[in-house]
C-alpha cells in the first residue's frame, strides 16, 4: 500500500471508476485532479466540484502529467499517451482496483474469464445472499470497487465479490484475492493486447499474482492455456491451493468439481461426494454448468455448505442481458444477449439452441475472426442480420454460411427482419461478438434498445 496522503495524483478517466476512485483518494487525503479525453457528464462534474477536486475534460493537458502516480479508468488504454508519458517516466501506473485494495479490509473472491464473469459473479452473490453471509458485489459490475470501501466498522464485514477484466489487471502491484477464479481465455479484446493473445492471457493470470498457499485458486480444466500456466504454478512453494473444474473430464489432482453419471461431484482433500444432478440447474448450455461448477467451488472454499450450494444451482436465473429471454412473439422466441462481446461468447450462445435460429451480429469489431462461428451457424443460423461498423467484415466473412444473409441500419430494423425471417418454434438472438460502442454507449444500452424493439413487435 502507498501512503497517498497529501500526495498529487491523477485521475486519469472520470466514469464510474475514475469517479470512486477519486472520492475515495480525497477522502484519504490525497490532493486530486480528474482528467477525461472526452465529455464529463454533469452529475460527475458535480460529485467533483462537491468535493473541491479539479478535473478537466475534452482532452489531456499537461496538468494531467505532473502526478506523482496516475490511476487509471478501466476504459483507458495503456497506450494513450497521458498514460505512456508516466510508463516513461518510470512513474507508477495503477488501475482503480489495485488503488480500492489498499483500503480494503474485506476478504476478496475475485472472478476473470473471457466469458462468463458476470453470471459468475451474480451466480455467488445469489449464494452469499442464500447463505446469509455479509457481502458486497462490486468490479466490473454495478458498483466500482472503490465505492465499496466506507470509513465505518461495517466494511469489515463479510467478503467482497469482485468481477475483474484483464484491464483491471494490467496495473495492479499488491491487489490480493483470498480466492481467485479463472473462467476461461479466448480471444477478446486484442486490439489492447497489440493483436497478441499471450499478452492478453498474460494479463488475465495477474490475478494470481500475490497469492500465496493460504489462498485458493479456481479454474477451467479444460482451458488448455489455463492448465499451462497452473503448471507454471505449481513449482512455485508457496502457491494457492488449487481446485479445477470440469464438465469435459473428471479432475484427478488437487480436486475440483466434475461431471460423472450425470451428477455434479464435488472432490475437496481427497474426498468426493455428489452434490446434485446437472438436469437440477436452472441455467442451461454447457457453459452455464461450467459456470455453475465455478460457482460451487467458490463457495465451498468459503465453507458455505452443501445444502446452500444446491439452492443456488437449482434457484439462480441468469443475469440480464446474457441469454435473456425478452418475450414470445407469433411463436417465435427473442432472446437478448447483448453481453455477448467476443466469438467466444457467441458459440456457446449458439450452442444453448437446438431449433433454428434468426442471428444479430455486429458493432464495433474487435479484431475478430468471425469464421470461427461457421460451424455452429450452419448448423443452427439459416439468417444472419448484420449491424453496425462490423458490418463488411461479418459478410465477407460469412455471408456464403448462410442462406440468407442481411444488414440493417438501426437495432429497430434487424429486429423487424428478424420477424419476417423467423418462423413458429425459432429464435431471434441478438449476440453481437462486438462492443456496442458505435451505436450505444455500452452493451446493456444495446440490449434495452433491442428489448425495446421487441416490445413493438
Amino acid at each position: 500500500m502507498i501512503d497517498v496522503q497529501d500526495k498529487h495524483i491523477v485521475v486519469i478517466g472520470a466514469a464510474r471508476s475514475g469517479l470512486a476512485a477519486a472520492l475515495l483518494l480525497k477522502r484519504q487525503g490525497a490532493d486530486l485532479f480528474v482528467s477525461d479525453n472526452g465529455p464529463i457528464t454533469p452529475s460527475v462534474k458535480s460529485a467533483l466540484a462537491d468535493q473541491a477536486i479539479p478535473f478537466e475534460e475534452k482532452g489531456h493537458s499537461r496538468e494531467a502529467e505532473q502526478a506523482d502516480f496516475v490511476v487509471l479508468s478501466p476504459g483507458v488504454p495503456t497506450e494513450a499517451p497521458v498514460v505512456q508519458h508516466y510508463v516513461q517516466s518510470g512513474k507508477p501506473v495503477f488501475s482503480e482496483l489495485e488503488v480500492a485494495s489498499w483500503f480494503n479490509q474485506r476478504s476478496i473472491v475475485a472472478v476473470t474469464g473471457s466469458n462468463g464473469k458476470t453470471t459468475v459473479t451474480n451466480w455467488l452473490d445469489h449464494t452469499w445472499t442464500l447463505a446469509g453471509l455479509a457481502h458486497r458485489t462490486a468490479g466490473n459490475i454495478g458498483h466500482a470497487f472503490s465505492e465499496t470501501i466506507n470509513v465505518d466498522a461495517e466494511q469489515h464485514k463479510g467478503d467482497v465479490l469482485l468481477e475483474v477484466s484483464s484491464f483491471q489487471l494490467d496495473h495492479i502491484s499488491s491487489f490480493h484475492p483470498h480466492i481467485s477464479l479463472l473462467l476461461n481465455i479466448t480471444p477478446d479484446h486484442l486490439d489492447r493486447y497489440e493483436n497478441d493473445f499471450a499478452k492478453y492471457a498474460a494479463a488475465k493470470f495477474r490475478i494470481t499474482e500475490n497469492q500465496s498457499a493460504g489462498d485458493w485458486f479456481i479454474y477451467n480444466y479444460d482451458d488448455p492455456t489455463i492448465r499451462e500456466h497452473v503448471e507454471t504454478l505449481k513449482k512455485n512453494e508457496d502457491a494457492p491451493r488449487l481446485l479445477a473444474f470440469s464438465n469435459q473430464q473428471e479432475i484427478e489432482a488437487s480436486g475440483g468439481a466434475f461431471v460423472r453419471d450425470e451428477k455434479i461431484i464435488l472432490k475437496v482433500n481427497q474426498e468426493e461426494e455428489v452434490l446434485m444432478p446437472i438436469s437440477d440447474v436452472k441455467l442451461s448450455g454447457k457453459h452455464n454448468l461450467n459456470n455453475g461448477l465455478a460457482t460451487a467451488l467458490a463457495a465451498r472454499a468459503s465453507e458455505i455448505k452443501n445444502d446452500v450450494i444446491r439452492e443456488s444451482l437449482s434457484t439462480f436465473e441468469g443475469v440480464e442481458h446474457r441469454l435473456e429471454y425478452v418475450r414470445t412473439v407469433n411463436g417465435v422466441r427473442y432472446v437478448n444477449d447483448s453481453k455477448a462481446t467476443n466469438i467466444n461468447a457467441v458459440w456457446y450462445a449458439l450452442d444453448s439452441f437446438n431449433v433454428p435460429v434468426t442471428l444479430i451480429l455486429g458493432g464495433r469489431d474487435k479484431g475478430n475472426d468471425y469464421s470461427e462461428l461457421a460451424g455452429q451457424i450452419r448448423e443452427k443460423v439459416h439468417t444472419i442480420i448484420a449491424i453496425g461498423e462490423a458490418r463488411p467484415m461479418i459478410e465477407e466473412q460469412l455471408k456464403t454460411v448462410v442462406p440468407h444473409f442481411k444488414t440493417a441500419d438501426t437495432m429497430n430494423e434487424a429486429v423487424r427482419m428478424g420477424k419476417r425471417s423467423a418462423k413458429r418454434g425459432e429464435v431471434v438472438l441478438l449476440s453481437p461478438a462486438c462492443s456496442s460502442f458505435d451505436m450505444y454507449d455500452n452493451y446493456k444500452d444495446r440490449g434495452n434498445e433491442f428489448k425495446k424493439a421487441v416490445s413493438r413487435l
